[in-house]
């Protein structure tokens, strides 16, 4: 079964999380400095709140599964989108180790799919995800960072 996974940036976590906690009738399953996530059953979606992330208001959306072998299904609808699409791998983001990947919609809109392994005491970091904003032409990436292909390309021709 998959969830709903949905980001938003806070300018305050205390104020959001009793904002939140109150709409939900839920306090979060998860807090640390600067993060709180709700992994709400009814509706069923993994709700996040940063502090840390620079953005204030909605931050990015996703499909989280709950077996690894969901996720290369969702992975080859990202690669057939005609969209960005950048596999990031396993990787520590979020307090949380997973399996990852990112795309963007025709208004740069970024979703990630992912399992989650396990929760981690490390927030760890996630790619850059500039490019995945833009049209997915390789030529415009910078070559410093993880960067997306279009997911037509076999092969990248940045980086």
């Amino acid at each position: 079964m998959k969830r709903l996974h949905v980001s938003f940036g806070t300018a305050d976590l205390e104020k959001s999380v009793a904002f939140y906690s109150i709409l939900f009738g839920a306090e979060p399953t998860v807090t640390r400095p600067g993060y709180a996530k709700w992994m709400l059953d009814d509706p069923r979606v993994n709700f996040v709140v940063e502090s840390g992330s620079g953005k204030i208001g909605f931050n990015h959306a996703g499909i989280q599964v709950e077996a690894p072998d969901e996720l290369g299904e969702i992975f080859d609808r990202m690669k057939s989108a005609e969209a960005p699409y950048l596999p990031e791998g396993v990787t520590t983001c979020c307090y949380a180790k997973s399996e990852k990947s990112w795309t963007a919609d025709p208004d740069g809109v970024q979703w990630e799919a992912f399992y989650t392994m396990h929760q981690t005491e490390e927030f760890g970091s996630g790619p850059e995800l500039e490019q995945l904003a833009q049209s997915g032409d390789a030529s415009a990436c910078g070559c410093s960072a993880p960067k997306a292909e279009p997911a037509k390309s076999t092969t990248s021709s940045c980086c």
